[in-house]
């Protein structure tokens, strides 16, 4: 969706997939800071298109669908969470690791790698930011905020998201209950690896291989994408 601020006329582009449906949103301008809102029922042709049939999950019931359904409500507000500007490829990571000292030693890791690291305190904040940005990498320990990795609300959020646009997050696992690398495992939890904290030492060579292997798998795929314009 091209949205154009009212205060500096400044114009930016946000994915339509996380443009709340039908409703009026607002956001922080990228240049001038200030409050833009939108109706995105009201803008026309720049409306987002809804997701193809089939591409979503249907609606959860319980705690986990509750937290979405706020997050995704008329009353959210993303001014909370302001769109960061980003120079032309600069590379964005998530992480979601309430361990101190997992928390450090990934942050590094990401660090030395490129990427822009945001350190969410909680699943609402982690869900807030994954509305209105796209990240390259999440990082996400399977207990983050929950007493059950069943209900791992990052996780679920995933789940649901449109298939074109999940396949642009490599999302590493950080569970106890899997090796690293365990492919079976990995792809069972729907994410690109899994880490043991075993080997949490070692967590910038396991990103950076994976992320290798991850980018040449896709490879062909992305291109034959990009060729019908569809990414």
């Amino acid at each position: 969706m091209n949205i154009t601020c009212q205060h500096c006329q400044g114009q930016f582009r946000i994915p339509d997939e996380k443009v709340p449906k039908g409703q009026s949103f607002s956001l922080g301008c990228p240049k001038c800071k200030k409050k833009i809102t939108v109706n995105a029922e009201q803008s026309g042709s720049a409306a987002p298109a809804a997701p193809p049939k089939g591409a979503q999950a249907p609606p959860q019931k319980g705690k986990t669908s509750k937290l979405m359904d706020e997050i995704s409500s008329r009353g959210y507000d993303a001014d909370d969470k302001p769109f960061d500007f980003l120079e032309e490829g600069a590379r964005t990571a998530l992480l979601c690791e309430l361990d101190p000292v997992y928390k450090a030693k990934i942050k590094d890791a990401l660090n030395s790698l490129g990427y822009l690291v945001t350190e969410p305190g909680a699943a609402r904040e982690a869900l807030k930011q994954m509305r209105f940005h796209v990240f390259d990498i999440i990082v996400l320990n399977e207990m983050f905020d929950t007493d059950e990795p069943e209900n791992n609300h990052v996780l679920k959020f995933l789940s649901r998201m449109v298939i074109s646009t999940r396949r642009k997050i490599f999302v590493a696992l950080v569970s106890n209950n899997h090796r690293t690398m365990d492919n079976m495992a990995a792809f069972a939890k729907s994410v690109n690896i899994t880490v043991n904290p075993s080997g949490i030492d070692d967590i910038d060579k396991i990103l950076t291989r994976a992320i290798a292997e991850n980018t040449l798998f896709y490879k062909i795929f992305m291109q034959a994408m990009e060729d019908a314009g569809r990414v």
